[in-house]
């Protein structure tokens, strides 16, 4: 199996207008700028990408927007997590996934679930998700550290699982999950 995501990814910001309306002329410019810069795929709506900020209509405009601008040229790798489990089961089943390779899911933030809560909330991502999913394992700023044994059984729930986005920091946590994750599973290392 061809990983689809490997190289550079770069996770978008989501610029704004001094009205707090999303800048897409500005949004515009940062998708040349990583397409002729050498990017070798873009996260759209990524944690770095102001979500808490955006309405649900305002992310599905950014997300086409975005779509359109890179005219095929990157993959595409949205952003798609939250601590409501059920509510992220709903707006994947809704999404429209036209133009987009992948979900990136970061663990629940605030609910502070254990291992299996874990498992079993990803679980359900997978079963929902039309397209590969990669983990984001971020606990600096989730409050939660998904372990090196969680991540690897959750990779081998299905092929679906293709990755996961690890910034705990912990090596040892990065090199269990390499060592004992199936073969197409990969590591992007990224804060």
């Amino acid at each position: 199996m061809t990983h689809p995501f490997t190289g550079a990814g770069v996770a978008l910001i989501t610029p704004f207008n001094e009205d707090l309306s999303v800048d897409y002329d500005a949004l515009e410019r940062l998708i040349e700028n990583q397409v002729t810069g050498g990017t070798d795929y873009l996260v759209v709506l990524g944690t770095t990408g102001e979500t808490p900020a955006l309405s649900d209509e305002e992310k599905k405009e950014i997300v086409h927007f975005v779509i359109e601008k890179n005219a095929s040229r990157l993959k595409i790798m949205v952003g798609m997590g939250g601590n409501n489990t059920a509510g992220l089961v709903q707006a994947i089943k809704k999404a429209d996934f036209n133009g987009i390779e992948a979900i990136l899911s970061v663990t629940p933030y605030y609910n502070k679930p254990n291992a299996e809560g874990l498992f079993q909330h990803f679980k359900a991502v997978v079963e929902a998700s039309p397209v590969p999913v990669v983990l984001y394992n971020v606990p600096g700023r989730t409050g939660i550290n998904m372990d090196a044994d969680t991540t690897v059984r959750i990779a081998n729930l299905s092929e679906k699982v293709i990755g996961i986005k690890e910034a705990s920091g912990d090596l040892s946590q990065f090199a269990k999950i390499i060592n004992n994750a199936p073969g197409y599973f990969k590591v992007i290392s990224g804060d």
